[in-house]
């Protein structure tokens, strides 16, 4: 389905025409805009396929160039496709956004316009200045984002620009150690361990257990004994079965 109809005249306003079917396409995807010289493929019946795009439409771009209300003979031949697509907007019920196309054209005046246009002079336009053409484009794209349902979430550049407080993570196939983090300063060190199944000790010291150790002077054996020396902080519970005892025991 087409969401955008670009209307443009040839000789006036067909460069900007094609400006804003490129960024458009490039955020929504180019099947979701219509502009006639691309949307109708050699072979097929042009007055249709204009028809056809233009009523599968949620909204028309209509391009005013300087000389736009010059063309006074076409504006007011039943035949004149720039004329017949406006119209047929209208009666769609469709949306028509008039873009100003430069810093020297004015808003439409109604005593220029023949009295079947005359209505595009009281629709809010919107300025496109080729002197800033990166914004002139990014308004439009909000715009119609705004305005066509489904369109906002086709929308590239929204997926691509989060707030900077939120975080976006995405991992693929991984056969080894993975780090997925919020926020991290610093590099990816210290020790990684998996699938363990005998003692670990990523600190500095010894760890004596179930085992048979001298150590300062003192002798300990026995079933699950464990031994800590240095600075520790906190607790060791164990849990073991009968007690060997110390090996001075016996004196």
């Amino acid at each position: 389905m087409t969401d955008v109809f670009i209307n443009y005249r040839t000789g006036d306003g067909e460069k900007t025409a094609a400006l804003i079917d490129q960024e458009l396409s490039r955020r929504f995807g180019s099947d979701r805009i219509f502009r006639a010289s691309k949307s109708i493929a050699p072979g097929r019946a042009y007055p249709d396929e204009l028809l056809t795009g233009l009523r599968r439409s949620a909204v028309l771009l209509a391009v005013i160039g300087p000389d736009w209300t010059n063309f006074q003979n076409r504006l007011r031949d039943p035949k004149d496709w720039v004329r017949k697509e406006i119209m047929e907007a209208f009666a769609c019920e469709l949306p028509v956004i008039p873009v100003l196309d430069g810093r020297k054209t004015d808003r439409l005046n109604a005593g220029d316009l023949p009295d079947e246009l005359a209505r595009l002079a009281d629709i809010q336009s919107v300025p496109f200045s080729t002197q800033d053409v990166e914004t002139g484009l990014k308004r439009l794209g909000d715009v119609v984002a705004d305005m066509v349902p489904g369109l906002r979430d086709l929308d590239r550049d929204t997926a691509s620009s989060l707030a900077p407080d939120s975080v976006t993570n995405s991992i693929g196939d991984v056969s080894g150690t993975a780090v997925q983090s919020r926020d991290f300063t610093g590099d990816v060190g210290g020790t990684v361990i998996k699938g363990s199944t005998g003692p670990v000790h990523t600190g500095q010291g010894d760890i004596y257990q179930n085992s048979r150790h001298e150590s300062g002077g003192r002798h300990f054996s026995g079933s699950g004994m464990t031994y800590f020396e240095g600075n520790h902080q906190g607790d060791i519970r164990h849990r073991f079965g009968e007690s060997d005892g110390q090996e001075d025991d016996g004196r």
